[in-house]
């Protein structure tokens, strides 16, 4: 159950990580023995909007015949 979820977790991410705009605004350089310098980024996420509906689905009758066993014939 835990791998499900670790893996539904992971998918979602990636979708949000996919729905990024992502510009890199500075060139980074090597980190030397006292410090660097990290390149910076400017991330524009991707603006989603969802609203509730409701939707009516029609569902099938099912009929079931199920045969009762007899008390006395169960362990055997």
């Amino acid at each position: 159950m835990k791998k499900i979820i670790a893996v539904a977790a992971l998918g979602v991410a990636t979708l949000g990580l996919a729905a990024c705009d992502v510009e890199q605004t500075e060139e980074g350089d090597m980190p030397e023995v006292e410090g660097g310098n990290l390149p910076e980024y400017d991330v524009d996420a991707a603006e989603v909007t969802a609203e509730p509906t409701t939707e009516e689905v029609e569902v099938p009758a099912l009929d079931v015949d199920v045969e009762e066993a007899d008390a006395g014939e169960e362990g055997e």
